[in-house]
């Protein structure tokens, strides 16, 4: 039985699009914070109220930089051309840090739904904000792979997927970057590093990551490590350690959200 119509000057991408629609006609997904039916996980709206970031922050580790009202910091250079004291005083294995908005409510709701509850839906709204928030960092070098943050064995099993993972699957998508997934390996499961103080962080992921891909693979690239949040910083500055000695030439930090400093 033939069809009573067909649609020869669509693309089969375009084609491919109409099931979505009706799909999502039929189906409509609600904003996880007010409610409000769309077709994203996070409305508009919150997405302008909460996850949009306008704070001046360092470079290096995306923390909120003091600026006066004039727009300069306590350095006497503008707010964007140098390092916090933290990093200028110990420099981490990383060399820059770009984050998408702090981890402070409603936006910590959200990272705890992902890793958590495994709202799935919410991995590619938070690839988009950080793939903003990338293309606004005027003369930052895009990376040559995306690498995300890996599970431990027990912790993966567990949780049946790593959120890291799910963010930087669609971010490498939209940025046309090659996504390395199995580059890095978490051998061992180690202790949460919630609660812990910094000095117990940095302890507890020490020798924590191994090199799992092939170093040649990164002779003289520059990495892009993708996690859902960045606290302390230890982790990936253990990370960024274990690729710059396996060769990488540069270890750039693209986390949604930031823990705010004490």
């Amino acid at each position: 039985m033939s069809l009573p119509f067909h649609l020869p000057h669509l693309s089969q991408r375009s084609q491919l699009r109409w099931p979505r629609a009706w799909l999502g006609a039929l189906l409509p997904c609600s904003c996880v914070l007010c409610g409000a039916l769309g077709d994203a996980a996070v409305c508009t709206p919150c997405t302008a109220a909460y996850a949009l970031d306008g704070r001046s922050r360092c470079p290096c580790c995306a923390n909120p930089l003091g600026v006066n009202p004039l727009g300069v910091n306590a350095l006497g250079a503008r707010e964007d051309a140098r390092r916090c004291g933290a990093c200028l005083a110990a420099p981490p294995a990383f060399d820059a840090t770009v984050a998408a908005c702090d981890y402070a409510d409603p936006v910590d709701r959200l990272v705890l739904q992902l890793k958590f509850g495994a709202r799935l839906a919410l991995a590619p709204w938070m690839a988009r904000r950080l793939h903003d928030a990338l293309l606004a960092r005027p003369g930052l070098a895009l990376p040559d792979l995306l690498c995300p943050v890996p599970l431990g064995p027990r912790r993966l099993v567990e949780r049946g997927y790593n959120q890291a993972l799910e963010i930087a699957r669609p971010l490498a998508r939209a940025l046309g970057i090659a996504l390395a997934p199995r580059l890095l390996a978490r051998p061992q499961d180690t202790a949460a590093q919630s609660g812990m103080a910094p000095g117990e962080r940095r302890h507890n992921v020490r020798g924590a990551f191994a090199l799992a891909g092939s170093p040649d693979a990164l002779a003289g690239r520059h990495v892009g490590l993708v996690d859902d949040v960045m606290s302390s910083g230890h982790t990936l500055d253990e990370l960024a350690g274990v690729l710059k000695r396996a060769g990488a030439a540069r270890v750039t930090n693209l986390v949604f959200a930031r823990t705010p400093p004490h």
